[in-house]
């Protein structure tokens, strides 16, 4: 009978493991990405903070766990140490949303975060942080969030509605502000980058943030997605935003949809482009974010 017992216990338990995956376990990164991170790294930050910033980079997962989240941490990490601009530390766990751990930062940065959803009180928190001067920062799946909270919906600038250019996709970014400070490590260019673009869905719109890089619908492989799913495409108006700001109260929002395959942070012009939106968001970059 002990045996019997034993045995079942074991079953029972493997069965609740199944059932229930840890969906933040993300992998390291390799060193080998690293050593191309440090590499690929700018000298230097475009603008002087006014003070030591510290940033909080939030990388749970309660859907898809982006592979190359690790990277992105440890590259977001590296790009503030390098350059000065700011020190950042990683968390989990979402009860840090409140008044008196929030008020040690001076940015929350979601990087590839899925399916988030935070309590009435925590939303709360974010809501007072931001509009009381501070940032958020959005990489790729951030806004893959909040589904069922409008206002942090609304504060991000919209929600995932698929990625009909999947990840081995090579599409034309346009820059639909070229003089724009973010956009100034592209050298007014239009440019080609391989990787996983996002649609949107309400509240995406360009009354609600100020876009400056989109996906150029005059290329013909970007138009008719090449290498990707076609039929996914559900926007009409062939608005596809990639990188955006907004102020929020006396905060700042900065996000760029880039960020699904792990070259894209090594890749100089990225991580430049990164740092420019970030320090916006901090309060140190001085750009045009008004809503034309």
């Amino acid at each position: 009978m002990k045996k019997t017992i034993t045995v079942l216990s074991i079953v029972a338990l493997a069965s609740c493991a199944i059932a229930a995956p840890n969906k933040n376990k993300q992998g390291p990164a390799k060193p080998e990405n690293i050593k191309k991170v440090k590499a690929a790294l700018p000298a230097k930050a475009p603008a002087k903070p006014k003070k030591m910033r510290k940033i909080l980079i939030v990388s749970r997962c309660e859907g898809y766990v982006h592979k190359n989240i690790a990277l992105g941490v440890e590259a977001l990490k590296l790009l503030g140490e390098k350059t000065g601009a700011y020190t950042a530390e990683e968390t989990k766990e979402l009860d840090v949303f409140n008044d008196k751990d929030l008020a040690k930062y001076d940015a929350v940065l979601f990087m590839s975060t899925t399916k988030l959803d935070p309590t009435p009180e925590q939303r709360a928190a974010l809501l007072k942080f931001i509009r009381g001067g501070k940032g958020i920062i959005g990489i790729h799946a951030a806004t893959d969030n909040f589904y069922k909270w409008e206002e942090g919906a609304t504060i991000m600038g919209g929600l995932f509605c698929g990625h009909p250019w999947t990840a081995g996709c090579t599409v034309q970014v346009k820059l639909d502000e070229p003089d724009h400070p973010i956009n100034e490590c592209f050298c007014g260019e239009s440019f080609k980058v391989k990787d996983e673009i996002y649609q949107f869905k309400d509240p995406y719109s360009r009354k609600n943030q100020r876009i400056i890089t989109s996906l150029d619908m005059s290329d013909p492989d970007t138009k008719a997605v090449k290498g990707g799913k076609p039929g996914a495409v559900t926007r009409t108006d062939g608005d596809f935003g990639i990188t955006w700001v907004r102020p929020e109260g006396k905060g700042r929002v900065f996000y760029c949809s880039m960020g699904h395959n792990h070259h894209i942070f090594w890749d100089n012009r990225i991580l430049q482009h990164y740092l420019a939106g970030i320090q916006y968001a901090l309060g140190d970059y001085n750009v045009p974010d008004q809503i034309k």
